[in-house]
């Protein structure tokens, strides 16, 4: 095992203020549970999962209480023991309105008689360690939440050579995934050797921004005995160090082609916390029904990184962290850049909540939007070499054909190009229109083509 700096640098990128001293340094607590859990169904990428139980049920923790609905979904478990409120329409931290089961807790927080270890998880066959994963109903946890298990079922005809595991969180303000490190870096490790059996992988490699020199420690104390081309890499501090093709690229100098997928180079990366959930569900056979989550800002009292079991209010989050002291202007889920305004507090934590944010009235600002002034920043700051200066005058002219053809669709909505704009355009909204668009464009062509082949 080594350490090893980052071999290339891609280009754009932005430095923003991270403010990650406000909740770095605070050890991970676990909230005790609220007096109701509300879980979506919408817990991960696709499609969302089906209730399973009904108003009046008395339910387990680890139970299925929500079946996957199609190849891209994932199955949803009760976060504890207790009883079936009713089944609800909520929203969620996008604003889409999904079922979602509510749970009372009954404070005995029992677990389904049958969950099982596998400590010699070794022996075990790829298709069993993959169905393991599968039943935990584990999604990724850095953000986009696509399920796992379909993650690591790559087709044959991929050889997959790389994994890389991402503990760059280069998003300002959280820690979530910083705390996981120093506090499980064992396990950690143990998810990833998991996950290179399953894919058959050689290279391994841990990726880490400079910033989080205490991470980079615990982890090399779990990796130090491994052998092969095993290794940490540095990386440099810089915002969207965290986005998977921008990684791959700076490890391994190997580009993800447009509209192409990191298999497509032979590379697979999975978020600490999806690692350390890998473990868990292998190892101690449990479902994924809790996460941390970092609950920072300044107007909040005490912030930390809180384990809260999935379902939780993002209003019983706060009050968990002593309220809040002055006023808050913004609160988001996840971080500044890529997260999400919220209108309500009764919005709840899925797998994919890896930070809820508040800000005071001085850190956001009403600016009104002028037209574009062809300054380029957007060009220089965006690290998918896309022109989203471009991209948004030919959306806000519903030319979306147009902006297709100039790859519209490999925009992360990382918001580089909105945080350098000095025209305050909502570039980010715009590209998520214009993607929204697109992907209806793509279904009815597929649909069409599929009547001509009837025909």
């Amino acid at each position: 095992m080594k350490i090893e700096n980052a071999q290339f640098r891609v280009d754009g990128g932005i430095h923003p203020v991270y403010n990650k001293h406000l909740a770095k340094d605070n050890a991970i607590q676990a909230m005790p549970l609220p007096s109701l859990l509300r879980v979506s169904m919408s817990q991960h990428l696709g499609a969302p999962a089906k209730p399973v139980v009904a108003k009046g049920d008395t339910v387990l923790r680890g139970q299925i209480i929500g079946e996957p609905a199609g190849f891209i979904s994932a199955a949803v478990h009760a976060p504890t023991s207790g009883t079936v409120k009713a089944i609800v329409q909520a929203p969620t931290a996008t604003g889409q309105s999904v079922a979602a089961v509510e749970i009372e807790p009954d404070c005995e927080d029992k677990w389904r008689d049958d969950i099982k270890g596998n400590p010699n998880w070794e022996s075990l066959e790829v298709k069993e360690l993959i169905d393991l994963v599968s039943d935990a109903g584990v999604a990724g946890m850095g953000g986009a939440g696509f399920p796992t298990h379909v993650k690591l079922s790559p087709p044959p005809n991929k050889t997959i050579d790389t994994l890389i595991i991402n503990g760059a969180e280069c998003e300002p303000y959280l820690t979530a995934d910083n705390r996981l490190m120093i506090e499980q870096a064992e396990n950690i490790w143990t998810g990833c050797r998991i996950i290179m059996k399953i894919l058959g992988a050689q290279t391994v490699r841990v990726a880490i921004e400079d910033n989080k020199p205490e991470a980079i420690e615990a982890m090399e104390m779990a990796m130090a005995s491994t052998e092969g081309n095993v290794a940490i890499v540095k990386l440099k501090t810089e915002y969207p160090q965290g986005a998977e093709k921008q990684q791959i690229f700076a490890i391994t100098g190997k580009e993800v082609p447009s509209a192409g997928l990191p298999m497509d180079v032979g590379a697979v990366v999975e978020n600490v916390g999806t690692t350390l959930a890998v473990w868990d569900a292998v190892v101690n056979g449990k479902p994924l029904t809790e996460r941390v989550t970092s609950v920072t800002g300044t107007p909040v009292s005490k912030p930390g990184n809180i384990r809260n079991r999935i379902g939780t209010s993002y209003g019983d989050l706060i009050e968990f962290c002593g309220g809040t002291e002055g006023d808050t202007a913004k609160i988001i889920s996840g971080g500044p850049m890529m997260g999400f305004a919220q209108s309500s507090l009764e919005v709840t934590t899925t797998k994919t909540t890896s930070g809820l944010l508040l800000l005071p009235p001085k850190l956001v600002t009403n600016y009104s939007s002028t037209p574009c002034i062809s300054c380029g920043r957007c060009v220089d700051g965006c690290p998918m070499y896309l022109m989203p200066c471009e991209l948004s005058q030919m959306i806000e002219a519903e030319d979306y054909s147009a902006a297709r053809e100039i790859n519209l669709m490999d925009c992360i909505e990382c918001g580089c190009c909105a945080f350098q704009c000095p025209a305050h355009r909502p570039l980010v909204q715009h590209m998520r229109q214009g993607k929204g668009q697109v992907m209806i464009m793509m279904r009815e062509e597929k649909e069409k083509e599929a009547e001509k082949t009837k025909d």
